[in-house]
């Protein structure tokens, strides 16, 4: 077991969230990263109450292991899905895109670990304030949606902005991305893009071979117009959407481009309409594992790697 702030925190072997994709990061996923040791994470993106309640009881089914929901609080429907994670009092919740302030009491109240994601130090320490038991500092390197700040710029300065844990997560696929974030003064971190490879993540396999043919520069942001950057992988969408982006297209013609995109890539494998949401470090990708592999993968790494650094002392 490698023990950190979060490990403790959380009550998991490693220190190493699941990213919650929206559309990706359902029961069968989570609960695998969960029973390897790390913290699996359901996307309840789609809003739908009914339907994340029924993930949240198929994961129970498959893990007895902590487990969290990911809530996006630019979404729909976010008062029923609050209150339906404090009435299965999740073991995490993760927010993205603001400040869960409004939940955290509530969620609290019902032994729910609160975790925003934040693109900046400003939001950190609201988050800090608000009563988050840890934030996850997320830079601009990971697919979907990015704050303009690079992790490794990010971290420093989040870890000390704030007293209660931080995670780090962008361009973190490897043992290598574990240790750089933890010398950062993480307690851990969240890793998206690789577990898109694992063999219970049930994307599109057209998916799964775009990732696997991707390199360093495969990726692109599109949406800043529209004040929600979105990293995915180079297509034919992605190229077009660029294209228009700052053309005199109205924002609401721009706003229907992406309506259906990410299904698409997700169910579909449509190469010319999907948006193949993807991080910068998708280049490092060569095979599909099993979740529980990938952790062991990583922490075998990052451990290699920390005795080459205590042998520094010597």
């Amino acid at each position: 077991m490698a023990r950190t702030r979060i490990t403790e925190l959380l009550g998991i072997q490693y220190p190493v969230l699941q990213g919650g994709m929206a559309h990706i990061s359902d029961a069968k996923l989570a609960a695998a990263v969960s029973e390897g040791g790390g913290l699996g994470i359901i996307s309840a993106a789609s809003g739908d109450t009914e339907k994340l309640a029924k993930e949240i009881d198929t994961a129970r089914q498959l893990t007895d292991k902590p487990f969290g929901v990911n809530v996006m609080l630019m979404g729909e429907n976010l008062d029923a899905i609050a209150a339906l994670l404090a009435e299965k009092k999740v073991a995490v919740v993760t927010t993205g895109a603001g400040n869960p302030e409004r939940y955290v009491e509530m969620w609290k109240a019902a032994g729910i670990r609160v975790i925003p994601v934040v693109p900046s130090a400003a939001l950190a320490k609201l988050c800090a304030r608000s009563g988050a038991d840890a934030v996850i500092a997320e830079g601009g390197e990971s697919g979907g949606h990015v704050g303009e700040m690079t992790t490794m710029a990010l971290l420093p300065q989040v870890c000390d902005a704030v007293d209660i844990p931080v995670i780090g997560a962008g361009g973190i696929a490897d043992g290598r991305g574990v240790m750089a974030a933890c010398m950062l003064g993480a307690s851990g971190v969240q890793i998206g893009t690789r577990f898109l490879m694992a063999t219970e993540c049930t994307i599109h396999p057209v998916y799964k071979a775009k990732l696997l043919k991707a390199k360093d520069t495969s990726t692109i942001v599109t949406g800043r117009r529209l004040g929600h950057p979105v990293r995915s992988l180079k297509t034919p969408f992605s190229r077009e959407y660029a294209r228009v982006e700052y053309t005199d297209i109205s924002d609401e013609e721009l706003e229907k481009l992406a309506v259906g995109s990410l299904r698409a890539a997700v169910c579909d494998g449509d190469e010319k309409r999907g948006c193949f949401l993807a991080g910068q470090i998708s280049g490092l990708l060569d095979r599909e594992q099993p979740a529980a592999e990938i952790l062991r993968e990583i922490m075998q790494e990052a451990a290699a790697l920390l005795n080459e650094v205590k042998a520094w002392e010597k």
